[in-house]
């Protein structure tokens, strides 16, 4: 396979080993064609400028500014060190892939040959957001060639913004989840938590509606509720206190099918406000992939497709999350739902969303090296299943 002669620049919110998610799962696969650079926010110390970098994997670099926050013009000094990173490493013909718009400032003096942005949530709506995301969001909409939304309620939000703009709601390793449904052995951690258990795995902070699981675990003390992932923007003695709900903290990406495997229900019990409005949660997929009924809020990419076609219940309070509950651990047949379940997630994978943004990105390059020596992005059919 001929080597492509061009670099992927990802400038990203999100720390590389915080949770394996959207950025890993795409940006891992564009790694096996082109250099991968990861850009992280950077840390502020009393120290002087530095960079550091680690590769987490082949043909991934993860880099790091290091800033001495008593100093003033931090995206001038940034800008320096980056600049001298791209001389160091030789990176010349290169594409810009935002995840955070707050990138554009610092990006303002290279000039990549494609600017893309992956938009996979309303970071505007989070906590902490900083109040000129939107000016950013805007100028980066300006700058853009190309434009990816993490759901389809995102990119209608959004698709008035840009003229080539593309949803791709959240996909799934499915071969890596469906091992969930073989595991027998519990986690340590878990073996000793009676059943029935309700699970969750992902980033506790704002979104979620601890509330409601609070009320059910008070109503229904007999269930148990397994809670998997790092508490982050959120105060921990906030977190729910009862016997029968089991913080277990962050685990692995590699680790998760564990502990699906021993679950009876998972939940996606989010709240709804502006935070949660555009998200696609991608554990969604994930967790009916590993066979488990899915209790959620109704959060409207999960509402559609997953609740409009019965693969999943939608419960916004805790009465109707207890009925849901009962419904499923009462029910004697699961067949024709886990077949249906299947069916629905035959053509979903990560690799087939990375392969369509691949095309979107090569007829881009088209468009705009035309009469030049074009390098396109040349996929490895095999390399993902």
């Amino acid at each position: 396979m001929p080597t492509v002669e061009k670099d992927l620049v990802c400038f990203s919110h999100l720390r590389w080993n915080f949770v394996f998610q959207r950025p890993q799962h795409l940006l891992t696969r564009f790694s096996s064609v082109m250099r991968v650079f990861y850009i992280e926010e950077p840390i502020y110390a009393d120290q002087d400028d530095f960079l550091t970098f680690e590769k987490p994997a082949d043909n991934i670099w993860v880099i790091v500014p290091h800033l001495n926050h008593k100093q003033d013009n931090h995206t001038s000094r940034q800008q320096k060190l980056l600049q001298a990173f791209f001389k160091e490493h030789k990176i010349e013909n290169y594409i810009f892939w935002f995840y955070t718009p707050m990138a554009m400032d610092l990006s303002s003096v290279f000039k990549p040959e494609l600017v893309i942005y992956d938009c996979m949530d309303e970071l505007s709506a989070f906590k902490y957001a900083p109040p000129s995301l939107k000016y950013f969001e805007d100028e980066l909409f300006k700058k853009a060639d190309l434009v990816f939304t993490g759901g389809y309620s995102l990119y209608q939000a959004k698709k008035h913004r840009h003229e080539n703009i593309h949803p791709f709601p959240s996909s799934i390793d499915k071969d890596h989840f469906q091992s969930a449904r073989t595991i027998m052995k519990d986690p340590d951690d878990q073996a000793n938590i009676p059943h029935p258990r309700i699970g969750f795995y992902g980033v506790i902070d704002e979104r979620m509606n601890l509330d409601m699981i609070a009320k059910v675990a008070e109503l229904k003390p007999e269930y148990h509720f397994v809670i998997i992932g790092p508490v982050v923007k959120i105060d921990h003695a906030t977190l729910p206190r009862l016997e029968n709900i089991h913080y277990l903290g962050g685990k692995s990406y590699q680790e998760l099918p564990n502990y699906l495997a021993g679950w009876d229900i998972a939940m996606i019990p989010f709240e709804l406000n502006e935070s949660t409005r555009f998200i696609s949660p991608t554990k969604t997929p994930e967790y009916l992939a590993a066979g488990k009924p899915v209790i959620s809020s109704s959060i409207q990419d999960v509402v559609n497709p997953y609740g409009d076609k019965n693969l999943v219940y939608i419960a916004d309070t805790a009465e109707a999350f207890i009925d849901a509950a009962v419904k499923e651990l009462t029910a004697s047949d699961r067949e024709d739902w886990l077949s249906r379940v299947d069916e629905f997630l035959l053509e979903n994978s990560w690799n087939s969303t990375w392969s369509q943004m691949v095309q979107f990105i090569n007829e881009k390059l088209a468009d705009k090296e035309s009469g030049k020596k074009i390098y396109n992005i040349n996929l490895k059919e095999d390399l993902y299943v």
